[in-house]
């Protein structure tokens, strides 16, 4: 199976930066897809930015510019640097992984465990 494990999450002040990581490990033949998700109180979970194996990205307007998401295929790692934090974005933020185990199989959606990230001064 697949393991993803996100870090970097914590606590910073309005207009700080944070970085997350998230490392998938396991039996993993081809990515498609690797994004992070985040669910504020109160609210449905929501895609916050998505990247797909060959470098094309997707980002919520809210982020749009301040957040970017990125891949290193070699490590099976996605990252997202979170720059101009506002208090809005405090949320749980969830890394998910679509990926294909071996060859003509079908795809499989993995989620991780996630990391809190608060905004506040």
């Amino acid at each position: 199976q697949v393991q993803l494990v996100e870090s970097g999450g914590g606590l910073v002040q309005p207009g700080g930066s944070l970085r997350l990581s998230c490392v998938a490990s396991g039996i993993i033949f081809s990515i498609n897809t690797m994004a992070w998700y985040r669910q504020a109180p109160g609210k449905q979970r929501e895609l916050v930015a998505a990247i797909r194996s060959g470098g094309s990205t997707n980002y919520a307007d809210s982020v749009a510019g301040r957040f970017t998401i990125s891949m290193d295929n070699a490590k099976n790692t996605v990252y997202l640097q979170m720059n101009s934090l506002k208090p809005e974005d405090t949320a749980d933020y969830y890394c998910y992984v679509n990926i294909i185990m071996r060859p003509h199989s079908e795809a499989r959606g993995y989620w991780g465990q996630g990391t809190q990230v608060t905004v506040s001064s």
